[in-house]
């Protein structure tokens, strides 16, 4: 069960991102994006010492994800 949910938490991630920084993505693309920016959010905020909980914890995954999608703009167009 856990699974699931860490997908659909991706998908709504991906797709909050997608949205922030006006970019169109599929439900697949949408779990890629916010796995991965979830990662990056959460390696950046702990290199800094910040710990989210509960909608911060959100917001620095949905950070995360902008960061990865302006990165992936700036690198391939």
């Amino acid at each position: 069960m856990g699974f699931v949910i860490w997908i659909i938490t991706g998908a709504v991630i991906g797709w909050v991102a997608g949205k922030l920084m006006k970019r169109k993505g599929g439900f697949l693309r949408n779990i890629l994006v916010g796995i991965v920016g979830s990662s990056l959010g959460g390696f950046l905020a702990g290199l800094v010492h910040i710990r989210g909980v509960g909608i911060g914890s959100f917001l620095i995954s949905v950070a995360g994800a902008c960061l990865l999608l302006w990165l992936a703009k700036k690198l391939f167009g």
